[in-house]
């Protein structure tokens, strides 16, 4: 398939879909936590797919490097979140665990999508 947009990009599609998962699961939490965990775990998941588009519209692969490690971190923070959440009884395992293997799978994408971009500026240099 060719490659059009970041809508194309299957990491951004999954990134996507965690970001619907996080905002369906964190209605449920409790009111205290609107303004703290709830608000931290939408922020870094939006964060996810947005530096996937944004990286993927730069004109500079090295750009579009920095941006998937940043979408990387926020990755990593939402699983952090997503345990937290659970060792807290905010979210039941049978979610989590949904939530957990869809970011362990997107993970994976992403660090191959980096690994095949720093190839390609490894040639070019």
């Amino acid at each position: 398939m060719d490659v059009q947009s970041y809508r194309d990009l299957v990491v951004w599609q999954e990134g996507m879909g965690i970001v619907s998962q996080v905002y369906k699961a964190t209605r449920a939490y409790p009111k205290q936590e609107v303004y703290g965990l709830v608000s931290q775990m939408r922020r870094c998941s939006v964060s996810i797919p947005s530096n996937i588009a944004e990286g993927h519209a730069r004109t500079s692969t090295l750009d579009y490097l920095r941006h998937l490690s940043i979408a990387m971190g926020s990755l990593a923070e939402l699983e952090t979140q997503l345990i937290l959440s659970g060792e807290l009884g905010y979210l039941e395992e049978i979610s989590l665990n949904r939530i957990l293997t869809q970011t362990d799978r997107l993970g994976k994408r992403m660090r191959a999508l980096k690994k095949s971009l720093r190839a390609k500026v490894d040639r070019h240099q």
